[in-house]
């Protein structure tokens, strides 16, 4: 007995959860799955060890607290994920987290809901240090909102961070709309204390989010982002996130977002040449915006999952949709590359042949009547002289690349020859 200690029996609804429909695994109110477990830890009556387990035999260790199995008050060494994004000392083994996956998808098919992991910086919100902002962006000092009531603010200085965060422009809006799509997580290579309080700008009532916030201090890999801590099969799950290279093992369910750069530091953090937003005094468009654009990509894969509402949904895989969705982008684009890519290489090995493919266009290595579309870096090349002949659209490969990130085919005119001229000339400048 004295590796035991007395079991609380609330964790035998732990095992209930998941499938309950109002599952605090999924409740976006503050009496969450955390404030459950306390309330339970503080109140249960202690329960011998063999009256906890007589009935059942052995048991598996599905998870612990504090190193001590829920099921049957064992002690343990540290194994299985670590949950603390939900309380601070869960941890569940592989086992049982493929339990809660599996029933959870009864709750996602009755909700018609699939699972949305949000990146925060650049995906949906900018910040910068403040001692950081340039002369041209101290005007903002006197554009904050209150963080009394942020609800329809978006811009914010919080001195106890030092920090000023700008909120993406049409970030309320889509949050409202995907909650009804989605259940969501946010996570973010931030810390727990940063993570916490961007939560609050974008979620004041707790209504999306819940204690569904994962910080780089959640995380089982360092400097990379992984589903493992995520309570969803990975075949509902898609993830918007600026960064590609964050989810190494998880890039059929991202999204890739173009990056938003409000302030200057941010511009200088990518080491690009151009003037920020700020100091633009500009911004991204509501309507017509990154996030905009986004919304419509989700809305299209969530249709396409649950197409047939009586279907079965533990056979479906929302990446299958989603590549059908990008497989639109370029549909009926007939591509030819001209010195894009080193004379030895093989073209449909190249990044940016597959990413063309990708987008649903056709590739091919010599010009017809059925292209399209010359990508070249000069005009001085064959292809591209014979595109210019043939009134074929001739472009910079910049057009696939806006394409990928922007998940809409862009206007071939601002992707001219001409034009990327002129930008090489001003960044020489």
């Amino acid at each position: 007995m004295d590796d035991h200690y007395p079991v609380p029996s609330a964790f035998s609804l732990l095992n209930q959860m998941s499938v309950a429909s109002d599952s605090p695994v999924h409740s976006s109110s503050s009496d969450d799955l955390a404030a459950f477990l306390d309330d339970e830890l503080e109140t249960v009556e202690e329960v011998e060890i063999e009256e906890a387990s007589s009935s059942k035999g052995e048991c598996d260790h599905p998870g612990s607290f504090g190193n001590m199995c829920f099921v049957c008050g064992k002690k343990l060494e540290e194994t299985g994920v670590s949950f603390r994004y939900i309380h601070k000392e869960m941890r569940l083994n592989q086992d049982e987290i493929s339990r809660l996956r599996d029933s959870d998808m009864g709750f996602l098919q009755r909700q018609r809901k699939l699972y949305l992991v949000l990146d925060l910086d650049h995906t949906l919100l900018n910040s910068t240090i403040l001692r950081d902002l340039k002369p041209e962006e101290e005007y903002l000092y006197s554009h904050t909102h209150s963080l009394q009531d942020v609800s329809g603010g978006s811009l914010f200085k919080m001195e106890f961070m030092h920090m000023m965060t700008k909120l993406r422009p049409f970030v309320h809006s889509f949050l409202k709309e995907a909650s009804e799509m989605f259940v969501m997580y946010i996570y973010t290579m931030g810390d727990r204390p940063y993570a916490r309080q961007m939560a609050k700008l974008l979620d004041p009532k707790g209504e999306y989010f819940g204690d569904r916030i994962i910080s780089r201090d959640d995380g089982t890999v360092r400097h990379q982002k992984s589903l493992d801590v995520v309570l969803g099969q990975e075949s509902a799950v898609l993830i918007l996130d600026d960064t590609e290279n964050a989810w190494p093992n998880h890039k059929d369910n991202l999204i890739v977002i173009e990056r938003y750069h409000f302030f200057a530091s941010s511009c200088r953090q990518f080491d690009h040449k151009y003037k920020s937003l700020s100091e633009l005094k500009s911004d991204e468009s509501e309507p017509d915006g990154a996030l905009a654009t986004v919304l419509k990509v989700l809305k299209q894969a969530h249709a396409l999952f649950f197409e047939n509402v009586d279907e079965d949904i533990s056979n479906k895989d929302v990446r299958l949709m989603l590549k059908q969705v990008r497989k639109e982008i370029l549909k009926g684009c007939k591509v030819v590359f001209s010195r894009v890519f080193p004379t030895k290489a093989k073209p449909e090995d190249h990044p940016l042949w597959k990413m063309a493919e990708d987008l649903g266009a056709t590739c091919a290595t010599e010009v017809d009547a059925s292209v399209t579309h010359v990508v070249a870096m000069e005009m001085g090349t064959e292809k591209a002289r014979w595109a210019v002949r043939e009134k074929k659209f001739v472009v910079h490969r910049g057009w696939i690349d806006a394409a990928n990130y922007l998940w809409k085919k862009q206007p071939e005119e601002n992707f001219s020859l001409e034009q990327l001229k002129k930008q090489q000339g001003t960044e020489e400048e």
